[in-house]
């Protein structure tokens, strides 16, 4: 008796409390009369270390007891093998399931010997292997079932040991919980991979039916759980029949070896068709599709059978889900749907439900996709299916304060870890956490989370305060970002606030400088009319944004904008919120909004633009080589041409209002913004013609060319403007073997796909690819190969097209034939000896006649921008013809750009400095001018306005004062053109 109580008391040392533990340790031959034998210190430390000690070593002796044969063995492999003992130790001490399936599968504990004994991309070929009979056909019926079960279960005790074997052996590895998430999402996949190829085999299908299994939820975010629902779509093709059979098979094998396959989201739910065509997918999501179920899509994701079929799915529902912020009530609908779900939540289990309680995982959820549906609509950073990965880029965008992304990241990954650990118990699909008295649950919950405990506290009553914590923290932020944007700022509003709505009010505004003072108080009726949050905000901005207002060129037009903006952006959290809290981003979006037509259309739809009014750095900082990287790489990622081109029009539109903001608030200097207008198109171009390229390819299956495209004009100088069309020639060189005919027509394709999808309607200032500065004009073909272009230029090359190739330079699809290109042409724009005397009378006659037959009928000659005298075409004809007649004696001369050439020719003493600086003058102002006409109006304009609110307007941009006569600028122009244009006539004419 008196031994039995020692040897009891000393194994309780290591943590074991059932009284079978002492019987146990000896069976295993690992305890005697003494205590410990020889040699297993190091096995009952780690024992000691699990979870539940008393779970783990019941799950040992289960295991000895099935298979008493191999005993020793992995008693050897325990006592030797630090890496293995902490693996399996770690799963006995958590998982009372997979200690079943231990005992009931005697040597599947050897999968956790390999130092590699989880390889996600085998995951699919092991099910597989595990699914096949011996003439290599796979099993059916309950054979497969049971051999799928037994497969899976064995990869899903991988990644379990992996997660959890540092807890028990402190020192190894321990992968992070996105990656835990990763490997059972990977997992999932191979698992319905795995089940299609059995309903495959049992439904006999043939080619009459295809089947694409589209993932939604955890499961399309990668970020499955240990247990959970696998929510799915199933698209099909061909015989509906055959699809819908291999679906409901592939479900119920699934589903009774592995998990439940739920397609409840799919269209009309649970009372919908199982399987749907493409088209009846696509026809459903845009009529009858609701909300939520756009916030569900933007994790769906192909993941298993017909590839292509998934592909066209996934490219057919993204722009309806990035434009689903845009339909009415959207905002109020995702919150009002979040609060049902926490209204059918038993009032008992609020404080302890992991993923729908008060401060769970839903919250955190909810809050990302709404923030990312709202956003995303212009920012595809924001795409991503995945939880964390979007709140990231929250946090990276501005969307979210840094801190607030990474403080909700953080408890995000605490509430999963737990869930998981309770999951793993019995492998039950569970969100509850244990109750708050049950201090043994408590305690073995916070061991197996590597949970210490501190300042006093119990592990179990450390888990409990961190979990208390967590839950307030995502709560917190969760009331933050999803509901209180503007919130705060309502508490803040006096309730004294001024209203606008009497006699007076209207004779203020009609003082203000409002010229229908009647019309700007229903904008301001329509804007704080009721009691809503934003109407109080609105109320306390108003008075300032009046006065603001009233010092720009058109008052009455701003308020206008600004109301269209503020119902355009009225779901959008933070934008009350900024203009309350940061006055600049009011003095400047009053200024834009009082001066512009262009700025307001555009920041409706590119909202998060008003962000970085209040911080110049980040509205003028963005380098137009980043820029252009990221719009290239966004556009890469997008699955086919549609979804390409629709995401580099956003970005376009974004980079267009940040420059013109940046522009009209007198942040950027002319040659910026023509750089970055240039840049932006340049890549957009880049971006569209990768599409159509890889589209081709894959429609034929072959390369027929290699296609390049030079930019002309204005685009090849890098000198665009906000209406100016992309002037640009199309080569090809054709593969090996390829007749010139055939690659002619493969790029053909390619060009006209571009100048088709660029060139598609669009309420964003046009994207206009011009060929027509190709040979032959209009009339000569849309693309010639390398040969064909040397060959024209050297038999049939006029003066005119030498002078226009000074522009060309390559920018988009092979490098090495554009650089070719660019070589080639060199010899007819930089002509040997310079350009003969015929062809600069005939360069001269050119610039006469068009001039004459271009200039608009009535045009001031004085006030036209691009043909007036001292205008653009004044300047850039000058220091063109100098360029063919000494660029081949001066290589500075060899440049696209006009005002790097008009450099050039002063510091060869082509032109006196005091010349070259009239003519530079010139050239900047009328540009800007031409630009300032364009976001001044709205619409492309030549002429400077003559007088009345633009010129006023763009005598603001100048910076002259709402007192000063907008006659000054007039003057100021003309000025400055005369001059230039007396440098012309000595220069162009006289030289």
């Amino acid at each position: 008796m008196a031994e039995r109580a020692r040897t009891a008391a000393s194994a309780a040392r290591y943590g074991f409390t059932d009284t079978r533990a002492d019987g146990q340790l000896r069976a295993a031959g690992w305890w005697d009369a003494a205590g410990p034998v020889d040699g297993v210190a190091d096995v009952l430390a780690a024992l000691s270390r699990a979870a539940d000690p008393d779970l783990a070593l019941r799950g040992l002796d289960r295991i000895r007891e099935a298979d008493e044969d191999g005993w020793p063995e992995l008693d050897q492999t325990l006592r030797d093998n630090r890496t293995f003992r902490g693996r399996l130790l770690a799963v006995l001490g958590t998982s009372t399931a997979l200690s079943d399936f231990l005992a009931a599968h005697p040597g599947e504990w050897r999968c956790l010997v390999d130092n590699r004994c989880t390889v996600p991309d085998r995951f699919t070929e092991r099910l597989l292997d595990r699914l096949r009979d011996e003439d290599g056909s796979y099993l059916t019926g309950f054979a497969a079932e049971q051999a799928l079960r037994a497969a899976y279960r064995g990869l899903l005790l991988g990644i379990a040991a992996v997660d959890l074997g540092h807890l028990v052996e402190p020192g190894l590895d321990h992968p992070p919980f996105k990656d835990v998430a990763s490997q059972l999402t990977v997992l999932a996949e191979a698992a319905l991979t795995a089940g299609l190829a059995v309903a495959e085999t049992e439904v006999g299908a043939t080619t009459e039916g295809s089947l694409a299994v589209i993932a939604m939820g955890k499961t399309g975010g990668r970020e499955l759980n240990y247990v959970s629902d696998v929510d799915v779509i199933f698209v099909g093709a061909g015989d509906l029949a055959v699809a819908t059979r291999l679906a409901s098979t592939m479900m119920r094998v699934v589903g009774n070896a592995c998990f439940e396959v739920d397609a409840a989201l799919r269209p009309e739910g649970k009372s919908g068709a199982l399987v749907r065509t493409l088209e009846g997918h696509t026809a459903y999501y845009r009529k009858w599709a609701k909300t939520w179920e756009f916030q569900a899509l933007l994790k769906a994701r192909p993941v298993a059978g017909d590839a292509e079929l998934g592909r066209q799915y996934a490219e057919m529902v993204a722009p309806m889900v990035w434009s689903a912020a845009d339909r009415d009530n959207f905002v109020t609908e995702v919150q009002q749907m979040r609060r049902r779900v926490e209204r059918h939540l038993p009032e008992e289990h609020r404080e302890r439900e992991l993923k729908l309680g008060r401060g769970g995982l839903r919250d955190v959820e909810f809050a990302v996709q709404l923030l990312q549906l709202v956003h995303g609509r212009i920012d595809p950073e924001l795409h991503s299916p995945s939880t964390l990965e979007a709140l990231g880029a929250l946090g990276e965008g501005g969307y979210v304060g840094r801190k607030d992304a990474a403080e909700m990241a953080d408890s995000y990954e605490f509430l999963r870890t737990i869930e998981h650990r309770l999951q793993l118990r019995q492998l039950r699909r569970t969100h509850l956490f244990p109750e708050f008295s049950d201090t043994d649950e408590l305690r073995v919950l916070a061991r197996a989370c590597g949970i210490r405990a501190v300042r006093g506290r119990s592990q179990g009553e450390t888990l409990l305060a961190e979990f208390r914590r967590h839950a307030q923290g995502v709560r917190r932020l969760h009331q933050k970002l999803f509901y209180r944007p503007l919130l705060q700022s309502v508490a803040n509003v006096p309730t004294e606030a001024l209203r606008l709505t009497t006699k007076q009010a209207a004779s203020r505004l009609s003082a203000l400088g409002y010229a229908a003072p009647e019309g700007a108080l229903q904008h301001i009726k329509a804007l704080t009319s009721g009691v809503s949050r934003r109407a109080a905000i609105q109320q306390a901005l108003l008075p300032v944004l009046l006065d603001l207002l009233a010092d720009t060129p058109d008052p009455d037009g701003g308020l206008l904008s600004y109301r269209k903006v503020s119902e355009a952006l009225e779901d959008t959290p933070w934008y009350l919120r900024v203009l309350r809290d940061e006055g600049t981003v009011v003095e400047r979006l009053a200024f834009l909004l009082g001066t512009s037509r262009l700025v307001p259309d555009l920041l409706v739809r590119a909202p998060e633009v008003l962000q970085l009014l209040g911080d110049p750095a980040r509205l003028t900082g963005r380098d137009p080589a980043d820029v252009a990287k990221s719009l290239r790489a966004a556009v890469r990622r997008q699955p086919g041409i549609n979804a390409a081109v629709a995401a580099a029009r956003s970005l376009r539109r974004h980079e267009l209002l940040r420059v013109a903001s940046a522009d009209l608030l007198g942040l950027l200097e002319v040659p910026a913004v023509c750089a970055a207008l240039s840049s932006v198109w340049v890549a957009v171009l880049q971006g569209a013609l990768a599409a159509a390229y890889r589209q081709r390819q894959a429609e034929l299956g072959q390369t027929p060319a290699t296609v390049a495209v030079i930019a002309m004009g204005r685009l090849g100088g890098a000198e665009l403007g906000y209406g100016s069309d992309a002037d640009v020639l199309f080569v090809c060189e054709p593969a090996d073997g390829v007749p010139d005919a055939d690659a002619v027509r493969f790029a053909s394709s390619v060009a006209e796909t571009v100048r088709k999808m660029l060139g598609a309607p669009s309420s964003d200032p046009a994207l206009v690819v011009d060929a027509d500065l190709r040979p032959e004009g209009r009339s000569g073909p849309l693309v010639r190969t390398l040969e064909s272009y040397r060959a024209y230029y050297a038999r049939w090359g006029e003066a005119w097209e030498a002078q226009a190739l000074l522009r060309a330079r390559f920018v988009a699809g092979d490098d090495d034939l554009g650089e070719r290109f660019i070589r080639m042409i060199d010899p007819f724009r930089y002509p040997e000896g310079g350009l003969d005397a015929t062809n600069a009378r005939e360069i001269r006659r050119i610039k006469a006649r068009v001039e004459t037959e271009r200039m608009p009928r009535g045009a001031d000659p004085t006030r036209h921008t691009k043909l007036g005298r001292g205008g653009l075409a004044d300047v850039e004809w000058t220091v063109q013809l100098l360029q063919l007649q000494h660029a081949y004696e001066v290589p500075g001369l060899r440049t696209t750009s006009t005002l790097d050439g008009l450099t050039a020719l002063a510091e060869a003493g082509l032109a006196p400095v005091e010349s070259a600086e009239s003519l530079r003058e010139a050239w900047l102002l009328a540009t800007r001018v031409r630009n300032a006409g364009m976001l001044v109006r709205g619409k492309a304009v030549d002429q400077v306005p003559s007088s009345g609110r633009d010129l006023a307007a763009v005598a603001r941009v100048f910076g002259y004062s709402p007192d000063d006569d907008p006659g000054e600028f007039l003057d100021h122009y003309r000025r400055v053109t005369r001059r230039a244009h007396a440098v012309v006539e000595e220069l162009f004419y006289d030289n």
